[in-house]
Formats: C-alpha cells, structure tokens, sequence
C-alpha cells in the first residue's frame, strides 16, 4: 500500500498513481472537499459519476460535530458518509488560519473555541493524529501551522519552526497506535516557509533529514499571496522535492492555478472553490467562467459547456439553469457544483494525457490563454 510509480513526465509535470487501501488514484488529480463528511450539493454517487477518485474530509470539524467516536461507532469515515474510494483527511492546520478569531496557539498546539457550541477544544499534533486514526482516512496530514501569505518572516519563520516539532511528535504517535496495522493508514507531513524561498528550502531539507514519506505536501500557499509570488515559490521548490512520492498543493482549485503548478511539478490539489463557485452561480467552461445570473442566459437553449459530458450539460439548458439560480431553487447549486467539479476533474484527465503523449506544455500555455481570454464577472 501507499506506492506510487511515475508513469511519464513532460518537463516538471507528471503523470502518476498512487495506491492507497481503498483504490488507485490517477495524477494529476483534483479532490473535491467534504469538510464535514459531504461535499456541498453533491452525493456520493453524483462525485463517482464525475469521475471523482479521492475526497478530502476535515479533521477539525468532524471533531466538533459529529465527533470522531461517533464517525467510528458508524464504521469509519467511509462507512459513515457512503464513499468507498480513498480519503485523504487535513489536520486542522487550514483552521489555525481561518478560524484565527476562535483559536489561539502556543508550541503545544492549538486551542480552539468551537464555532458551533462555544466549547474550548485542545488539538495538538497527536490529538490530530489520533482524530484522524478514529476517522480512518486512507492519507491523514501532520497538525501545520498556517500563517497568512502576507505575514512577517518572523512570523512565518516561527510558524515554520514549530510545524517541524508538530511533525515529529505527530509521526511517533502514529507509529505507536499503528503497531499491528501499519498498512491502514499513512502520514504526510506539511512544508511551510511562506513566500520566503529560502524558509521553503529549509522546510524541505528538515522534512526529508526527518525520514522517508509516501508523500509530501505543500501548504500555506493560496492564502492571501498573489497568484505570481505562488508559481515562484513552487518554481522555486520544484527541484529540492523528493521525485518518487506523491507532491499535494492545499488548497488550490482555480482551473488555470491547477493548470501552473502541475506546470511546476505539482499532483495533487483540493478546494471548495468549484463548488462555491457553482453555488454562487459561477460555472466553469473553457472560455473563462461563465455568470449563469446573466440575463443573456435567459432564453439560452445550449449548455454551459458543449464540450463537457456531465448530466448539467447533457440535460439543461443555459435558460432553464438561469431560472433555477433566478428562482432560488435548490436543484441549481447541485447542477453548477456537479459541472464544475467535473470540469477540473476532466481537466486532470486532459492534463494527464497530455503529459503522457508528451504535448502538455503547449496545450496548457493554450489552455490557459483562452480561458483568461474571456468570461463572465
């Protein structure tokens, strides 16, 4: 378990599987997120259809609610939310930033005052470790310090230094409660460092001086920093990161971000933004996104995207999906999240294509200059 073999390369862009106890998982590949054990508007069986092979939970809020012990009482997180095919759970790190008004941090880890009952809660590297045991997600993430993408060197460089005690103490918790089942689960750790070249070197060489991983992600990036200074950084990491493990960037789902960090060695990706977006109106084509509010949809009998094969644009119409988002109809945030995230899954799928017939890097330079070429504000 946890093996992953390159299966072509196309300068720094790579075309890999990864197996992991519930199944294979195709790179490049994008993970729609169910935070809370769902993906917003869309069932487990809308996301198989779209070709969805791995989802992302959130260790922190299914923490809160449910809680973890029930998750478990109800056959783990697959049983619980009807997925059979690899998870991937985050630490709560992500929340160490966004919920920076309910939280605060000291190098023991992080104390929380819960968004949903006012309770305090302690998370700290092993309680995530344990959480995300209980859970029972295929890829569990080391507890990360998140810092803004427009904070301090002294504060990123501290954030930095204390993720790397958090990875320690996190990986030794796992090898204690995995005795006897070393093949159920597996740890990846975080590599911080900000916008700071050399902080993200030094990330690198200590993560790597620490022990050999099934893979390794990349974090604090997407929050806050300009899309330019993001592609620099990964441009900049390329080249120091282990070559025959999987390489997940958080948090990224804008189609054209996928599109350059897979352009500078990346695999794997998540956000909600496909499905925010699509909740919000937002509907992604390859002309840019597309405003389904717009009045010029209003009598518009074609669908979003001619090219794509999901039930949205097999089924409706521009029209009748304006009606929808005009009426406030509920049936119009599952059919643009559905579309959506099938349209970055499609697009992992073109990308990985490209990369074996060895075409990706002019397809992805078109690519991209069509889609920023027009669209819908």
């Amino acid at each position: 378990m946890f093996n992953f073999t390159i299966n072509a390369t196309n300068g720094a862009a790579r075309a890999g599987t990864l197996t992991l106890p519930h199944g294979a998982v195709h790179t490049p590949c994008f993970m729609p997120v169910g935070t809370q054990g769902t993906v917003r508007a869309l069932a487990p069986l809308d996301l198989e259809a779209v070709g969805a092979e791995i989802l992302l939970a959130n260790t922190y809020h299914l923490h809160v609610r449910p809680g973890e012990d029930t998750v478990a009482a109800l056959g783990g997180l697959h049983r619980f939310m009807a997925w059979p095919k690899p998870l991937l759970t985050d630490s709560g790190g992500f929340q160490i930033f966004s919920l920076e008004a309910f939280r605060r941090v000291d190098d023991d880890g992080v104390e929380f005052r819960s968004h949903v009952d006012g309770a305090v809660r302690r998370l700290t590297p092993e309680r995530a470790v344990e959480i995300q045991w209980a859970l029972g997600a295929d890829v569990t993430m080391a507890l990360d310090h998140v810092v803004s993408g427009t904070a301090s060197r002294g504060e990123v460089e501290a954030a930095l230094q204390r993720t790397g005690r958090w990875l320690a103490r996190a990986r030794q918790r796992l090898a204690e409660l995995a005795v006897g089942a070393p093949e159920r689960q597996t740890l990846w750790p975080v590599l911080q460092g900000g916008t700071y070249a050399d902080l993200r070197q030094a990330a690198v060489h200590a993560t790597l001086d620490a022990g050999a991983w099934t893979g390794i992600a990349v974090g604090g990036l997407a929050v806050g920093e300009p899309n330019h200074v993001m592609y620099a950084v990964l441009e900049g990491l390329e080249a120091s990161l282990p070559r025959g493990v999987p390489r997940y960037l958080m948090g990224v789902g804008f189609p054209e971000d996928l599109l350059h960090a897979l352009a500078r060695g990346m695999d794997l990706f998540d956000c909600v933004a496909p499905t925010r977006n699509g909740r919000n109106g937002s509907a992604y084509t390859p002309d840019g996104p597309l405003n389904i509010r717009n009045a010029a949809h209003r009598q518009d009998p074609g669908p979003l995207d001619p090219t794509c094969d999901c039930e949205t644009c097999r089924c409706y119409s521009r029209g009748y999906l304006r009606h929808l988002f005009v009426a406030e109809e509920l049936l119009g945030l599952r059919l643009l999240s559905l579309h959506n995230v099938r349209f970055v899954v499609r697009l992992m799928n073109q990308a990985r294509q490209r990369i074996l017939d060895g075409t990706f890097d002019p397809w992805y330079r078109e690519w991209v200059a069509r889609y920023r070429a027009r669209g819908e504000s």
